[in-house]
């Protein structure tokens, strides 16, 4: 494609041979104010601003290209008013074809992503913190491959006032008790305070959360996350014994000394051996360009071995979750999460087969199974891949902003909301950095839990349990845990005798 062609305005803009002249001897100008235009939005032209990497002013004068690669971008200065939440426009637009999926920043912190799919288009990111005076917005380049024509910022709308009212009741209507009481207790918090989690494969007491115990001086988390993937049929044929999740979660949820904790299990599910591409990667088959498997030829009849290994090994992992049941632990169960993203096998064959068989596994566990102690977190994120109110009690987003990145990320938290007229609670079930505490209030994004990732996240080196910084530096770690806002596993009440809602 012309890139040439890619960039004509739709609109005549004014004033920019000298503009585009000046950027293109120096790389950079002076950013400009942004003027306020008729409705209220303040707009700021993207050539206007500082390069960053290869970007480019386009042979037109009129957008910024050259948006290809890690630490390509361009960077404008907004003047606001006041302090407050704003909604950041970028107006851009496709080279090359394809989706394309890139970072909005706002004085150096990462706020959201934008993704644009065609010609010209204004994309938002809502709900972003700005201080009164001139505040730095840029756009750099993650997929890369886009044109970006200006900047817009519009004071943000306030959320719906009954945002935070979230009836506690199951999709499941045969829900164990325990699961109800969970459920209830999530509820009455929502929209007061954040539960703290940790990935932790290792448990209760493994290197990972001993690494946060030492951090913060003596907490742990409330919501202990752990991976089914070692009981996969595909990882066991291979010689896999190494999993006892369940009885970790047992353990987290029984507590010590009446310390009790909450559990949220997740599943990297490995396909059969025979659907493997390598034979010198047997291990990591949950991602897609490690395998053969096709979702969508299994559901639509064309692989029948293929539909009966979904089948197996649903009923393999029912068993373990069986366990947990007769143990009365509820879980916070987060099957085939991150679908759309297309990097798990369960995402690359498109929605529609992703919703078979999201809908065939809840039929499965629930009806078939009679697993009654599973309170389902969907974690698709996309309106597109939603599969109905009816299969969905928490939405989760994952989120990996980069590092000592703090902010709300109320962009995502506003996404969310659009999937669904329902109130539903919402989740990061998934984060690289520990969200601000006093910026989650401030900004009325109250996340119902956040899980950290394990690994790099939390620990500097594997065999070892010295906290690392690379991502949540260790004051912010304390911050959080000792935060009036956050509730610490110490914290939680008596879960086994919660009353029962409504």
């Amino acid at each position: 494609m012309d890139k040439r062609a890619t960039c004509r305005k739709i609109l005549r803009k004014t004033a920019l041979s000298v503009l585009a002249a000046s950027i293109l001897m120096t790389g950079t100008v002076d950013a400009v104010r942004a003027e306020e235009t008729p409705n209220g939005l303040q707009t700021v032209e993207a050539e206007s601003g500082t390069l960053l990497g290869k970007a480019k002013i386009a042979a037109t004068g009129t957008c910024v290209s050259g948006l290809e690669h890690t630490g390509d971008g361009v960077e404008v200065t907004v003047t606001v008013p006041e302090d407050g939440l704003y909604d950041i426009i970028v107006r851009t637009a496709v080279i090359g074809g394809g989706t394309k999926v890139n970072e909005v920043n706002a004085n150096g912190q990462h706020v959201g992503d934008i993704t644009n799919s065609g010609s010209w288009s204004d994309e938002v990111v809502p709900y972003v913190w700005l201080e009164a005076g001139d505040n730095t917005v840029s756009v750099t380049a993650s997929y890369g491959w886009i044109a970006v024509d200006s900047f817009s910022i519009r004071r943000a709308a306030p959320l719906p006032t009954d945002v935070y009212e979230v009836k506690p009741t199951l999709i499941n209507p045969n829900a164990t008790d325990s699961a109800k009481r969970l459920m209830t207790y999530l509820c009455d918090q929502y929209g007061k305070t954040v539960l703290s989690g940790q990935q932790s494969q290792d448990g209760a007491f493994g290197l990972t959360n001993a690494a946060v115990w030492r951090g913060t001086g003596g907490d742990y988390p409330a919501v202990l996350g752990m991976d089914l993937i070692s009981y996969s049929p595909a990882r066991v044929a291979k010689g896999d014994n190494s999993s006892n999740v369940v009885e970790r979660a047992i353990e987290y949820w029984n507590g010590d000394e009446g310390k009790r904790g909450i559990v949220t299990l997740c599943w990297h599910w490995c396909p059969a051996a025979r659907y493997d591409k390598s034979k010198n990667d047997p291990w990591g088959t949950f991602y897609t360009d490690k395998t053969k498997f096709n979702l969508a030829r299994a559901m639509n009849g064309r692989d029948p071995d293929g539909y009966q290994m979904l089948l197996d090994d649903i009923d393999a992992i029912a068993v373990q979750l069986k366990r947990l049941q007769d143990a009365d632990v509820p879980v916070l169960w987060r099957p085939l999460h991150e679908a759309s993203g297309g990097w798990f096998w369960w995402g690359a064959s498109g929605a529609d087969a992703y919703l078979q068989l999201y809908k065939l596994m809840y039929d499965r566990l629930t009806n078939v199974h009679g697993l009654n102690n599973l309170i389902w977190v969907w974690n698709g994120q996309d309106a597109a891949w939603y599969p109905g109110d009816e299969y969905v009690d928490i939405i989760g987003e994952d989120i990996y902003p980069g590092k000592h990145v703090y902010t709300s990320q109320a962009a995502r938290f506003i996404k969310a909301l659009s999937y669904t007229d329902t109130r539903k609670l919402i989740t990061l079930s998934e984060n690289g950095c520990i969200p601000d505490p006093e910026q989650l209030v401030r900004d009325n994004i109250m996340w119902s839990y956040w899980c950290v990732w394990e690994g790099e996240f939390v620990l500097k080196a594997a065999g070892f349990n010295n906290y690392s910084e690379q991502y949540t530096e260790k004051n912010m770690l304390k911050k959080a845990y000792k935060s009036d806002t956050v509730i610490t596993r110490k914290e939680l009440p008596d879960l086994r005798n919660y009353p029962l809602g409504d």
